[in-house]
C-alpha cells in the first residue's frame, strides 16, 4: 500500500485505507469481515460536496442546469473509474475470488466504489480540508476538460455524434458476458471509423458506454 499512499499523497491510517480498499466479495469470503461499504457512503458525500463548490465557485456565471450537468459527469462512474485506473487503484483491492477471476481489478463499479471509500477514508483520518483537497487534485482534470462533459454523460450519443462529424457509419457494438448470473461480468467492443473502443461493466449498458467512451476519446481529436 505504500506506493499507493505516496500516489494519493496524503497520510492514511493504515487500517482505514485497508477498509477502504476492502470490496464485500473478500469480505463475504473471510469471515464476513467488515469491508468498505459504509466508507464508500460517506465518500460519496465527500467528492460531492468537494465538486459542488469548486463548480460554484470557479463557475458564477453557469446557471444551476449546466452546473448539475457538469457535476454528474466528473461524478459518474465511469468518470471515477478513470481516475482510479490513473493511480493504479485496481492492483491494491481485496477481492474475493469470485471478483479476482472475473476480472474485477478493472470493473469500473469496484473501481468506483472504492475510490470513494478512500475518500471517506481520508476524511475520517486526515480531516474533511485534507480529504477535499485529495479530491480537487484527482478530479481536476476531469474539470478543466470541457470536451468530456457530454461524453462522459452520454458517451454512446457522443460517440455516435463524432462519427457523424466524420463522415463514418454509426458505431457497431458487439457484447459477451462472463462470470455466473448474480456476478456478470460484461465485455465489450465498438468499431467505428477504423477504431476499436473496448470496456467492461456490471451490465450490458455500463460495458457499451465504458467502451464508447474509450472510441470516443481515439476519435475526438480528428473530429
Amino acid at each position: 500500500m505504500d506506493s499507493l499512499t505516496e500516489k494519493l499523497g496524503v497520510d492514511i491510517d493504515p487500517e482505514l485505507l485497508s477498509l477502504a480498499l476492502t470490496h464485500r466479495s473478500y469480505a463475504y469470503e473471510n469471515g464476513q469481515t467488515p469491508h468498505n461499504e459504509r466508507l464508500e457512503f460517506l465518500g460519496d458525500s465527500v467528492l460531492g460536496q468537494a465538486v459542488t463548490v469548486r463548480l460554484f465557485t470557479v463557475h458564477p456565471d453557469l446557471d444551476e442546469g449546466e452546473l448539475a450537468k457538469r457535476r454528474a459527469a466528473v461524478v459518474s462512474t465511469i468518470a471515477l473509474a478513470e481516475v482510479a485506473r490513473g493511480i493504479g487503484l485496481g492492483e491494491h483491492v481485496r477481492l474475493g475470488r469470485g471478483e479476482e477471476l472475473t476480472g474485477g481489478r478493472d470493473k469500473d463499479s469496484i473501481l468506483a466504489d472504492t475510490m470513494e471509500a478512500v475518500f471517506g477514508a481520508t476524511f475520517l483520518s486526515a480531516g474533511p480540508a485534507a480529504a477535499t483537497a485529495l479530491v480537487l487534485r484527482l478530479i481536476q482534470p476531469l474539470l478543466d476538460d470541457p470536451e468530456r462533459y457530454g461524453a462522459a454523460m452520454d458517451p454512446k450519443t457522443a460517440l455516435q455524434e463524432t462519427a457523424a462529424r466524420l463522415g463514418a457509419t454509426p458505431p457497431v457494438y458487439e457484447v459477451t458476458a462472463t462470470g455466473p448470473d448474480h456476478e456478470r461480468l460484461f465485455e465489450a467492443e465498438v468499431t467505428v471509423a477504423g477504431s476499436t473502443g473496448r470496456g467492461t461493466g456490471t451490465s450490458k449498458k455500463h460495458a457499451e458506454m465504458a467502451a464508447a467512451l474509450a472510441a470516443w476519446r481515439a476519435l475526438s481529436g480528428r473530429a
